[in-house]
């Protein structure tokens, strides 16, 4: 098993900096033997300084990336500010000339929604996943209670638990608990794991617990970010408050 690498930084924006370069390098590497690439992005104030770097790069053909993002609400407007999918055009999909972008739909059916958007992304295979994980461990909305390292979907309907619902009023993104829809649609960990390469984005003290955890826990759904430890190309960014925990 190949683990993670662990690069730490000394703040959120030398995190970012970093990590943004490290995307644009393998965006250029990619596109200079692919016709394309495609590939996906969490939406979360944890991400910020990392997009706002990443659309500040140069030499990145952007016309031939087609963008996806990893989960979103179900019950918001389409055009909610709070949505993922809104947030993601804010902070980096209307920002670059992307080859496309596909926003994640989750009104009328959910179900038929989450096998629409897996076609999508069936399509062709995912070269590049930008993520987070959560204060409870999770990445996209795969939180303990419903996340499957087995699951036979690619992208499904989720129950949010009430962890991952504070962290979102906590991060700023809702005024109330009450306010954050409680179900979603989301990638799944396999579907996530299947990707070439993992870019996973992590600062802020909230985080240094699920850290802990996430490098130093048996691998299981009771902390779903130690699948990552599975994958053989991730990356691991935390600044001085988020790898506070680690030895």
């Amino acid at each position: 098993m190949t683990e993670p690498i662990v690069r730490v930084f000394p703040d959120r924006a030398s995190l970012g900096y970093a990590a943004a370069a490290d995307v644009a390098a393998q965006l250029r590497e990619r596109l200079n033997y692919q016709d394309s690439v495609r590939m996906v992005f969490a939406a979360a104030p944890s991400q910020q300084e990392t997009l706002d770097a990443l659309a500040a790069e140069v030499g990145i053909d952007w016309t031939r990336v087609t963008a996806f993002q990893m989960d979103d609400y179900i019950g918001l407007p389409q055009d909610a500010p709070q949505r993922f999918g809104q947030w993601l055009r804010r902070a980096i999909f209307d920002r670059v000339p992307f080859k496309e972008v596909h926003l994640m739909r989750t009104d009328g059916d959910p179900d038929a929604r989450a096998r629409e958007y897996a076609d999508l992304l069936a399509a062709e295979p995912i070269d590049l996943v930008c993520l987070g994980i959560g204060v409870n461990g999770h990445i996209a909305f795969n939180d303990p209670p419903v996340a499957d390292f087995a699951d036979p979907a690619a992208v499904k309907v989720v129950e949010l638990d009430d962890t991952c619902r504070q962290q979102q009023v906590d991060d700023g993104c809702f005024p109330t608990f009450d306010d954050v829809p409680p179900r979603a649609l989301t990638l799944t960990v396999p579907r996530l794991l299947d990707a070439d390469h993992l870019f996973c984005v992590v600062p802020g003290q909230a985080k240094a617990e699920a850290v802990r955890r996430t490098l130093n826990d048996p691998i299981g759904e009771a902390c779903p970010a130690t699948a990552l430890r599975t994958h053989p190309a991730c990356v691991l960014y935390l600044d001085q408050d988020s790898a506070g925990e680690l030895d």
